[in-house]
């Protein structure tokens, strides 16, 4: 059986509903976490507005324009299908040439994932371009019934998109900066929006600002939020991490923010110089049959 796939800010089946489903439900320990009452005691964390943060966002595709030809990273994600499901943690290793490699910020998107959680896709690879293989996706499953062949999917087709929130050619930093600014532009003048900026925030080894932006009343539509949270890495101009959370349920004793999605890059290393071979089923150093 094809096990629902794939990808993007993408990937993986919808989990059945249980006790441990609900506990995921609630905000992940993913990143690292600020001391308690660290952002009313600490003067590292200073007052923002929306504002704001669409200029750091405009800053970071500015300069993914100018130099991001292409990275690696680790990819960790989870977030809810459209059933409202919470789909499990997934990690992958990820190489993507972006579309920043030309003049003109329109080259071809490619991108290669390797699937490592969790166990039930272990090992899963996929490939995709919007310049190979006619647009489909290469995915190669680790089962035994599927071991033997590249399954070929539309990357927008049911089998792909069963049980994901995003199709597999928005997955990487710059579709998730554009995602946000989108986003950001409709709450732009919003006097139910709060933002706090934490400086020295630590974010996989490196020194970043954590940007908290607060919604105190629900405001509708699919992509409303009661706190999102953003990781910019002011180094290098880069938005790292993204996660968001829904309105606790009033029927919940402990009153806890349910993850809608959760976005991380990490060992994330730029420019690196992916070529053609990357993104190649028969690159030996993949398992494609």
């Amino acid at each position: 059986m094809v096990p629902a796939l794939l990808v993007g800010s993408v990937a993986i089946a919808s989990v059945i509903r249980s006790k441990s489903d609900v506990r995921q439900d609630l905000a992940p320990t993913i990143m690292e976490e600020l001391p308690p009452d660290a952002e009313e005691s600490s003067p590292r964390t200073r007052q923002s507005s929306i504002a704001e943060v669409l200029q750091l966002a405009d800053q970071a595709l500015a300069s993914m324009d100018e130099s991001l030809q292409d990275y690696t990273a680790r990819f960790i994600k989870q977030d809810r299908s459209e059933s409202g499901a919470l789909n499990e943690r997934s990690e992958m290793d990820v190489k993507i040439q972006t579309r920043h490699r030309n003049e003109t910020n329109d080259a071809p998107i490619r991108i290669y994932l390797k699937f490592h959680a969790p166990e039930a896709t272990a090992g899963r690879e996929v490939i995709w371009g919007k310049d190979l293989y006619e647009g489909k996706m290469a995915v190669h499953e680790v089962t035994v019934l599927l071991n033997w062949k590249i399954l070929w999917l539309d990357p927008n087709g049911m089998l792909a998109m069963a049980g994901q929130r995003y199709p597999i050619y928005e997955i990487g930093i710059t579709g998730l900066v554009e995602k946000l600014i989108e986003r950001g532009k409709k709450d732009l003048d919003n006097p139910d929006v709060t933002v706090t900026i934490t400086r020295d925030y630590e974010f996989d080894g490196r020194n970043c600002e954590l940007i908290k932006a607060t919604r105190s009343k629900p405001g509708g539509g699919e992509d409303d939020f009661s706190l999102a949270e953003i990781v910019y890495d002011p180094e290098r101009l880069l938005i790292t991490s993204y996660r968001s959370f829904g309105w606790p349920d009033p029927d919940s004793p402990d009153g806890q923010l349910p993850l809608v999605e959760s976005y991380e890059y990490r060992d994330l290393q730029t420019n690196v110089g992916l070529t053609d071979t990357d993104f190649d089923v028969t690159n030996e150093a993949y398992t494609f049959p």
